[in-house]
């Protein structure tokens, strides 16, 4: 096992990161507006039934205010379910590379990892689909009931599938509710609630669908100050800038909220992460958090020889509280996990060498078990090489390690990217309390034209800052598949670099020309505007 994965072309391990890297960035293009839409068309359409309800009761005689409702529900609707259908697209390719590129990961933790997905597919993916068509198709043939019920259970629907997908990454970040059997050679599931709700998958999937509420949100404000500028369709633009300013600022409150819950996840069974987020080489107590600093984003730090951050400012106790909700809390920086270190509280981490040879040790001792076992050896001998890998068994991944500065992330990456989601998080706060303030205070249809054009430039910020999230994710655990269990060179298909190579620029092409599509499409339905069909 250890020796097939260290024989593997490694431009095959650096093209199958890239494809899937690919596949993922362009996934995520589709996924956040699908789950922001979501809530948006489920706040429009239960605003029609109020409405409908009203005037059906006789509490109101006039007919087109639930007239409006249901024409701007369809409206939301129709650009909801073009980005909806590329998402599935591109979904299904992504998970299909898991069995191409990836099929030692698949093969060591199949058992575990495939049932969060298999439950996604199954559970998810059906009501999504079922409920959709009733979206769509069954506006004159079901109840205003039920076809409310339905366009929710849609947003719902998706929003289950995200979450079983965020389970099984967060699984990737923080392996718990399995068990290495040296038998089968595989890691093998003994408690799905384990995996299914860990702290990490709850915080990983809150914080994650909560700022795709914000892509929602500022794309429904963009798309409606559009309209204002074109001076067309100005009772939906001043009616959906209201919710989606409301549904954005509450989301990105939320957002920064479950944010710093994530840190403290991050901090506690990631480290090295953190370290890399804030480029902190050598950490301790009462540790700042890094406003700005000069990081060269193209070259790697030399962490060993670096004691401080040039042109740093930072924001004191910050870091310390984000990490541990303490002021005064220790957070060890990249050279304190390489070399070991002891915290506050007497707990011992060990180096990273002596990971390494204990690693190794457990690997050695895998061996001599299942050769000792197919050689029928007797139960004292198998006994004692069971011993010595359940010592040093959760010290495996270290074991293909080729040296300890395998560990540390690209530094440069993961510190930017951590500012610029901060950042731009911190202006879609400011961006939607403004805008909803000038939505019930002033005229908004009057203002200058600049301010509807930084409202649409708001959509792309929005991508970046939720792709950065992703960047941080995603860098910041690099070398690790699976964390501190299985290194990514162990992980992939023993393929040729060529046919990974051709492959990703095939679906670099498919992929742009989705894209492509979906914008030409969306463009052209919010051109049409309100128009019933």
């Amino acid at each position: 096992m250890s020796n097939l994965f260290l024989n593997i072309d490694a431009g095959m391990i650096d093209w199958s990161r890239a494809q899937f890297a690919l596949t993922a960035i362009y996934h995520w293009l589709f996924v956040p507006l699908t789950l922001g839409l979501a809530v948006i068309m489920g706040i429009v359409e239960t605003n029609y039934y109020r409405a409908k309800r009203a005037f059906d009761k006789g509490k109101t005689t006039d007919r087109s205010v639930a007239d409006f409702w249901q024409n701007a529900a369809k409206f939301w609707q129709r650009l909801f379910g073009v980005n909806f259908a590329m998402g599935v697209a591109t979904g299904i390719i992504l998970e299909f590379e898991f069995g191409t590129n990836w099929s030692n990961y698949s093969w060591f933790v199949g058992d575990i990892f495939g049932a969060p997905l298999a439950v996604e597919g199954i559970v998810a993916f059906f009501m999504e689909s079922t409920f959709v068509a009733v979206m769509y198709f069954g506006w004159k043939k079901v109840s205003p009931g039920f076809h409310l019920t339905s366009t929710w259970l849609t947003g719902l629907g998706a929003t289950i599938s995200a979450w079983w997908i965020l389970v099984a990454n967060a699984w990737m970040q923080y392996p718990v509710g399995c068990e290495f059997n040296p038998d089968t050679m595989r890691n093998e599931m003994v408690s799905f609630f384990e995996v299914a709700l860990s702290p990490f998958a709850i915080d990983k999937f809150c914080h994650t669908v909560i700022s795709a509420w914000i892509i929602g949100a500022v794309f429904c404000v963009g798309v409606s100050c559009w309209y204002l500028m074109k001076k067309r369709e100005t009772q939906l633009a001043l009616k959906s800038i209201r919710i989606g300013a409301t549904v954005g600022l509450v989301a990105s409150i939320l957002t920064a909220v479950t944010g710093h819950k994530s840190g403290m996840d991050v901090a506690e069974v990631q480290p090295m992460k953190l370290a890399a987020m804030e480029a902190l080489y050598n950490g301790g107590t009462n540790q700042g958090l890094t406003a700005v600093a000069w990081i060269n984003p193209f070259i790697q730090p030399d962490y060993e020889k670096t004691t401080e951050t040039p042109l740093k400012v930072e924001i004191p106790y910050a870091l310390s509280l984000m990490a541990t909700n303490d002021p005064h809390g220790f957070v060890p920086g990249i050279n304190d996990i390489l070399d070991g270190y002891t915290t506050p509280d007497g707990r011992v981490e060990p180096s990273v060498d002596e990971k390494i040879e204990r690693g190794k040790k457990a690997i050695t001792a895998l061996a001599a078990y299942r050769k000792a076992k197919s050689d029928e050896a007797d139960e004292v001998a198998l006994n004692t090489h069971l011993s010595i890998l359940n010592e040093n068994i959760q010290y495996f991944g270290y074991g293909h390690l080729r040296d300890k500065s395998d560990i540390v992330p690209y530094i440069p990456v993961n510190f930017w990217a951590f500012r610029i989601m901060v950042g731009l998080g911190c202006l879609f706060i400011l961006f939607f309390a403004v805008i909803l303030f000038a939505s019930y205070k002033k005229d908004i249809t009057t203002l200058p034209k600049w301010h509807y054009i930084t409202a649409i430039a708001m959509i792309p910020l929005s991508y970046i800052a939720s792709e950065s999230g992703w960047l941080v994710a995603e860098f910041g655990r690099q070398p690790w598949t699976i964390q501190d269990m299985l290194p990514t060179w162990a992980a992939v298909s023993d393929l040729s670099s060529s046919s990974v190579m051709i492959t990703f620029f095939l679906f670099l092409i498919l992929f742009t020309t989705l894209l492509a599509v979906e914008i030409t499409i969306l463009l052209k339905q919010i051109k049409q505007g309100n128009v019933e069909y």
